[in-house]
């Protein structure tokens, strides 16, 4: 009997291990996010301003690049940290042959990532190529969410068709918000180094244009996200799936006044790096609540029969 309780015993083990690794993936790749943010708002994305070494041959940054390369090479590091979780992730996932090719594509995209990022140092922060890191990452954290609520457990309860449909537009709406801040990001004044050389360029377009642009669809992201709320309570939703539409409001109102706040205040560093770290917590709400409504869909009711 002890023999044959060992093996569903281990894979439970196996399977709570590979859930949080899949979390530690998510909030790792949040972390370089943000640490990437502090990079730039500390003028310091070009603190070492070679890719893979620093500068001068030298793989690690010298005195002559001062704080700002240290900066740099530091969040460089954090991509060890990264890669250490995300290949842990993917044993894990092969020796208990649980969602591997989720897992595989998590690993394959931190390559990508760190080669997208030797690029934007060499073409001297390039801000479309900076903003295609950024969504990468965005891409990479939906990715380990997937795998996450795939081998933690997770059952979505059956939604209506249009409440599945709902979902849908709120999560491109909100991918929609996270491209247009990008763009407003490479318009706006953190171009990420001093900029002493004339190297480092802006997209070129309006940023008051980009702003009023970006405020707009954030505005529409709210309206259909409150409309949401209502039709999941109207459909009789689950309460998990009401409670995680009512937390993506909150986020996105809270992300919002951030927003409003740091351009009435002239872009902050600080609050643009707040509002980094918001649009990773909109999008991960986001995909909460689109994960919630991945059940089979309620057979819609048919005419009553007239006696």
């Amino acid at each position: 009997m002890g023999m044959m309780t060992a093996g569903p015993a281990a894979r439970l083990r196996d399977v709570l291990t590979l859930s949080r690794l899949a979390m530690a993936s998510v909030v790792v790749n949040v972390v370089i996010v943000v640490t990437g943010g502090a990079v730039r708002l500390t003028q310091s994305g070009l603190g070492c301003p070679t890719f893979p070494s620093c500068g001068d041959g030298s793989l690690t940054p010298t005195r002559k690049f001062g704080v700002n390369g240290i900066i740099e090479f530091t969040n460089r590091q954090l991509t060890f940290v990264v890669v250490a979780v995300v290949l842990a992730t993917l044993v894990v996932a092969v020796l208990d042959r649980q969602q591997i090719r989720l897992a595989v594509l998590l690993a394959a995209s931190i390559p990508a990532q760190a080669l997208l990022g030797g690029l934007t140092v060499l073409t001297h922060l390039n801000p479309w190529l900076v903003a295609c890191h950024f969504l990468l990452s965005m891409a990479i954290i939906a990715v380990a969410y997937a795998l996450w609520w795939r081998v933690s457990g997770h059952r979505a309860a059956p939604v209506r068709p249009g409440l599945r449909q709902a979902a849908c537009a709120v999560t491109m709406l909100t991918a929609a918000v996270l491209i247009l801040g990008t763009v407003v990001t490479g318009s706006g004044p953190h171009a990420g180094d001093k900029d002493t050389s004339g190297k480092v360029h802006r997209t070129g377009l309006d940023v008051g244009s980009m702003t009023q642009l970006h405020a707009d669809v954030v505005m529409l992201l709210i309206g259909v996200t409150v409309g949401f709320v209502l039709l999941a309570r109207g459909a009789g939703a689950s309460k998990d799936l009401q409670a995680a539409a009512i937390a993506l409001l909150g986020i996105e109102l809270a992300q919002g006044l951030i927003g409003f706040v740091q351009y009435f205040t002239h872009i902050p560093a600080i609050l643009v790096g707040f509002h980094m770290l918001g649009a990773c917590l909109v999008w991960l709400a986001a995909l909460r609540v689109f994960a919630g409504t991945r059940g089979a869909d309620l057979a819609t009711p048919g005419p009553e029969r007239k006696i």
